[in-house]
């Protein structure tokens, strides 16, 4: 695990950049604290940070070919290194470390572009082909590893780390259509990022730099594709890629531990861990009634793990906010994603990689939200000039019980469901002081991901949808840079290309119905997973924010959202009266205030 950079000059400039490479490099350190490589010559700078995993000794990039006219630098693992390797062997390629990454510089030579056909893992990696003069830079087909790129008429720049890909950049701007999405979304998605003509390479895509000319190409996309088999297939089929994900997830040659919560995905991955090796678990939790500690500690019981744990206290949660900012690179304003880092701290004492249960919920339907096309079933019976007419209708009348109901099953899936995360819609011109003249409605954003999947049911439209926004911009952002930067590798086994393969073909019914989520994964790992934690209902990381900011916190929060410079950008009259319908209790404005301080923190270290 590793954090990468590098700038290619369309001018020949590049034996000038050997300063602000080292400067890149250094910003990240906590990306790799073992050492540091750099290459430079006058068409392209490369440099690296690692964080050695496997191969200690050797495998440090940037890495060459047996020519030498191949370099490549890479942040990720390749989990079928071993087997790539053999073939390359009888292909004629000579390996001179033993680590994963140089399976890719001999891909390459043997397939060009398209050698990411052939890697199962998590990568961001940038290649130069110094005869052809060709760039290859490719991000993994889930985006579990980050990649930042910036291009203007002298040069592309890329990074694993938005801080250090800004030291390249003339000059640091706000993109407002980026800021009025993160508002809505809690994270900005898709390709943008909160600066103007910064943006992050997609999943499974590719950028290439051959004759000075720049394209994006999609190497890959997520489909489902639901096959008639029975449910014993489908539970076999299961358990058997969890098992041998799990198996090439734990290759190592440095101590690899699991995060524990009381979920069931955390839980079956420390479960199958267990089958190999006694490990070591990591919890965190926060006083109250739904405390992750309590029913974590239980399941390391009855795994027999060397079980570590974190009771977060107000004031440890705050205080690490200022870390959290300095990390996150960009504002993400999930509440869960400070106790992720805290939880990486823990671990960090004691191993150097952990595997977590990431990618699950989205795969095999673990989201409450994916029940509601089942509560309003109903509603699909009705002619759709009826439900249009009744949604007009009932939206400006009083509020009365089974209102919103009845706007949900009248208002189509396309319009009201944009993911996981829905903060400022309906209001986002009161937020924002002027909206952007070209600015899209969030609902534009999502439109082409449904046009693609019309012919499939509502709930496997949800989960493409949050495979393609919510995943990648909340969820793994936040694992790779709160783990990243406590120097630890975080490894996600449901988020593989064979665990999806499984995935992909099963029918909704067997995942989902009113009363449960999960249903068929639940099945297929009842054999490893303890009986308090296998049938418990998907409850998230209950962080106490709305309470919080009732008291001192929350003044301290609107203080900071004033005093922040976004006052030109934002209704600060609307944030007061957000915090103070929140404090009277006339409405739960938690995640609205949260998202507003998080980018106040943001931009108050980064813009102002």
């Amino acid at each position: 695990m590793c954090g990468i950079n590098g700038l290619y000059f369309f001018n020949s400039k590049g034996n000038e950049a050997k300063t602000l490479m080292k400067k890149m490099a250094d910003l990240m350190i906590h990306r790799g604290p073992d050492s540091e490589g750099i290459f430079l010559n006058q068409k392209i700078g490369l440099s690296f940070r690692r964080l050695s995993i496997i191969d200690t000794e050797g495998a440090n990039q940037p890495l060459t070919n047996e020519k030498g006219n191949i370099k490549l630098v890479c942040n990720g693992e390749i989990y079928n290194y071993k087997q790539l390797r053999k073939h390359l062997e009888t292909r004629g390629h000579k390996f001179s470390t033993q680590g994963d990454t140089e399976t890719i510089v001999h891909l390459y030579e043997e397939y060009g572009k398209d050698l990411v056909d052939h890697l199962r893992g998590m990568f961001a990696f940038i290649l130069y082909d110094l005869e052809k003069d060709i760039v290859l830079v490719c991000r993994d087909h889930f985006g579990i590893k980050p990649l930042y790129y910036n291009i203007n008429q002298d040069r592309l720049a890329c990074s694993s780390e938005l801080k250090s890909l800004m030291l390249a950049l003339d000059e640091k701007q706000i993109d407002k259509k980026s800021l009025c999405y993160y508002l809505t979304y809690q994270y900005v998605p898709l390709d943008k990022t909160i600066l103007k003509d910064v943006f992050k390479l997609l999943p499974g895509h590719r950028l290439i730099i051959e004759n000075g000319k720049v394209k994006t190409e999609r190497y890959w996309t997520a489909k489902f594709s639901p096959k008639n088999k029975s449910l014993e297939q489908y539970r076999d089929e299961i358990a058997h890629v969890m098992e041998q994900s799990v198996k090439v997830h734990m290759q190592s040659d440095v101590p690899v531990g699991a995060f524990l919560s009381s979920g069931v995905d955390s839980t079956a991955v420390a479960a199958l861990m267990r089958h190999r090796k006694k490990i070591k678990t990591f919890s965190v939790g926060f006083d109250g009634p739904q405390n992750e500690c309590i029913h974590s500690s239980k399941t390391a019981k009855v795994l027999d793990t060397q079980h570590h744990k974190w009771m977060i206290s107000e004031q440890e949660y705050f205080q690490s906010i200022n870390d959290y900012i300095r990390y996150i690179d960009e504002p993400v304003a999930d509440p869960s994603a400070i106790a992720l880092y805290l939880v990486s701290k823990l671990a960090s004492k004691h191993v150097k990689v952990v595997l977590s249960g990431e990618g699950a919920d989205e795969f095999f339907a673990g989201y409450r939200i994916y029940q509601e096309p089942l509560a309003l079933k109903n509603f699909a019976l009705l002619p759709g000039s009826l439900k249009t007419g009744l949604n007009k209708l009932i939206k400006p009348t009083f509020n009365f019980y089974g209102k919103n109901y009845i706007l949900r099953g009248t208002t189509p899936l396309s319009q009201r469901f944009l993911g996981n995360a829905k903060i400022f819609v309906d209001d986002i011109d009161n937020i924002m002081l002027d909206l952007p003249s070209d600015f899209q409605s969030p609902f534009e954003l999502t439109a082409p991901f449904y046009n693609s999947v019309s012919q499939l049911d509502p709930v496997k439209q949800m989960q493409l949808i949050d495979i393609n926004f919510w995943l990648p911009g909340n969820i793994l952002t936040k694992a790779d840079k709160m783990s990243m930067a406590n120097s630890i590798e975080l490894r996600v086994p449901f988020l593989d290309i064979e665990v999806f393969k499984v995935a992909s073909q099963i029918p909704t019914e067997f995942l989902i119905n009113t009363k449960a989520t999960k249903i068929i994964l639940r099945d297929s790992l009842k054999q490893v997973v303890p009986n308090h934690i296998i049938d418990r209902p998907k409850l998230g990381f209950p962080v106490p924010l709305a309470t919080w900011l009732k008291g001192k916190r929350g003044s301290h929060c609107i203080d900071v959202i004033k005093d922040s410079g976004l006052g030109k950008y934002i209704n600060l009259n609307y944030a007061d009266k957000l915090y103070k319908d929140h404090k009277k209790g006339k409405a739960n404005n938690a995640r609205k205030l949260w998202t507003l301080y998080i980018l106040a923190m943001w931009y108050k270290k980064n813009l102002n």
